[in-house]
């Protein structure tokens, strides 16, 4: 949900910002995190049509990638945002690139100027440009974040592209079973008109279906987009995101699942920022909006136990936030001092275990899926003929 926020920064400038939170809590702690003071916190109208309102997004990854080629090339950095700057059009894009030009030229670092804008850098950005500002290596920080947000892709892409084929089977058996209904079931009721008192129960309903639709049908269609338009706003609402959310996760296969998938973004980021020279306490309560809410306690319990000097992977363990595999990688790495190395390990580990995952699954559901679709339609066609077949029966 969207929390509007107002807020101090440097001791004198007074900020409004609206960012993405799960809870008031979790807001306010991205907004200390950026380096603002909150001053009020309230939650932003949530009854909005996104759908046809929502704002074209910074291209962070694309800013990313471009000021890594033009620092590579020479440029300073005050040259590089003012190139930037000045090949894009008029547009959000454009303010925020000469909002950064603007405190460069006053002296302000490049992670000072970030976090004025919260809800276009994230905190994640933040820390990794402030932590190279020390000794001058943001090159080889950005293309860690452009090596971390390819690696997020990756895995988000082989989800999205595991989901299309079942999407398309769903819509095209709908749009079937529309037309069967709409248009080829009213022909038969005309048809079957002069022998109605003679059909079997099933296919006098399905028949008076038919004709209801065929009399009714703008009416059946203005309700039908009515209710799509409700479901998919209701969809868009955050209670109703984390009432499925909390749903699947109480289903033991895919809870599992959608666990390795949160640990797997959280472990794959804390090595990042830890790569980068962010202190460990630090890291975990960057990388807390990563995981769920009740993960999110483990997460607080486990850096507490970090602060008081247990090792981190007993911290982990302790509090359900690895594998036993994760658990040895993690000992490794506390012996080796590659504690970073063993993270991105980690996540990949657990990415590989979700592709392989999700392959068998797709492969098991479609085929079940094809069946259910082809099962009903067969039902509806087997209704409609039904009358044909005993009439056929009568007269031999």
């Amino acid at each position: 949900m969207k929390f509007q926020i107002k807020a101090v920064r440097d001791s004198f400038n007074v900020v409004s910002v609206v960012l993405d939170a799960a809870d008031e809590a979790d807001a306010e702690r991205q907004a200390k995190s950026s380096g603002l003071a909150v001053l009020s916190l309230k939650r932003a109208a949530s009854w909005q049509f996104d759908v046809f309102t929502r704002r074209a997004r910074f291209p962070l990854a694309l800013f990313a990638q471009e000021l890594l080629a033009l620092l590579e090339a020479g440029l300073t950095l005050v040259e590089t945002i003012e190139g930037l700057a000045e090949k894009e059009g008029a547009g959000p894009t454009r303010n925020t690139l000469e909002h950064l030009m603007t405190q460069l030229q006053q002296g302000r670092t490049l992670s000072q100027a970030m976090q004025d804008l919260p809800e276009v850098f994230p905190s994640l950005f933040v820390a990794t440009v402030r932590a190279t500002e020390r000794t001058g290596d943001l090159p080889d920080a950005l293309k860690r974040y452009i090596a971390y947000q390819a690696q997020l892709e990756t895995v988000r892409k082989k989800i999205v592209s595991a989901s299309i084929y079942p999407l398309l089977l769903i819509a095209v058996g709908s749009l079937v079973l529309l037309f069967l209904l709409g248009y080829v079931v009213p022909k038969f009721s005309h048809v079957y008109a002069d022998i109605h008192g003679d059909l079997p129960l099933l296919s006098r309903l399905l028949l008076e279906a038919g004709k209801f639709l065929e009399a009714n049908g703008m009416i059946a269609g203005a309700v039908f987009l009515v209710i799509c338009f409700a479901v998919v706003r209701l969809l868009m609402l955050p209670q109703t995101r984390r009432w499925i959310g909390a749903r699947l996760w109480a289903m033991p296969s895919l809870g599992s699942r959608m666990r390795l998938y949160q640990l797997a973004r959280f472990y794959r980021t804390l090595g990042m920022l830890v790569r980068g020279g962010t202190p460990m306490v630090t890291a975990l309560d960057m990388s807390a909006g990563l995981l769920s809410p009740a993960l999110r306690v483990h997460l607080g319990l486990a850096a507490q136990a970090i602060r008081e000097g247990r090792s981190i992977s007993e911290a982990m363990t302790a509090n359900n936030l690895t594998t036993p595999v994760a658990l040895r990688m993690l000992r490794v790495g506390e012996r080796s001092g590659r504690m970073d190395e063993m993270m991105e390990r980690i996540a990949s580990f657990y990415d590989e275990e979700i592709s392989r995952w999700v392959d068998w699954f797709t492969r098991l559901f479609e085929p079940l899926l094809m069946v259910f679709i082809g099962v009903v339609i067969g039902v509806i066609v087997v209704l409609m003929y039904l009358p044909v077949f005993e009439l056929a029966g009568s007269i031999q």
